[in-house]
């Protein structure tokens, strides 16, 4: 029988709340986000380096409800991080759009990732790092 330290929703929950801690920008750097919003930040400014970002993105990415990302975004738009703009593709959609004041944030946040991941490889095999990944997304699929 397998100890309770080897439960994989143990582990991975363990590993979940180090990665919060590790990729969130240091408190002065901060802002006045909060843990939340700086978590919402960071997946703005990656993604929107290869797609524009919806708010049904930030729904989907974080497993939240409408009126929490909805309450999220306001507060980041009214603190100067974003703004909205109607979709070029879709005017009943908006576009989440980073300031100036986000965009000096994203060089630092992208670094602080890779140096993350490549934290995370370390004597880690690349096959078995990708079994490890395929095993994490099947794990994902079977609780949707």
């Amino acid at each position: 029988m397998k100890s309770h330290q080897e439960d994989a929703g143990r582990l991975i929950n363990i590993l979940s709340h180090q990665l919060k801690r590790k990729i969130t920008l240091s408190s002065e750097k901060r802002c006045g986000l909060t843990n939340m919003q700086s978590r919402v930040l960071h997946f703005i400014l990656l993604r929107t380096l290869e797609v524009p970002v919806y708010q049904k993105d930030i729904e989907k990415e974080f497993d939240i409800r409408k009126s929490t990302a909805t309450e999220i975004l306001k507060l980041m738009e009214k603190n100067g991080f974003i703004f909205r703009e109607c979709s070029k593709e879709d005017g009943r959609m908006k576009e989440i759009i980073p300031t100036e004041k986000s965009l000096a944030m994203q060089k630092e946040i992208v670094e602080n990732i890779r140096s993350i991941e490549t934290k995370l490889r370390e004597g880690i095999p690349p096959e078995d790092y990708q079994t490890c990944i395929d095993v994490l997304k099947k794990m994902i699929e079977n609780l949707v």
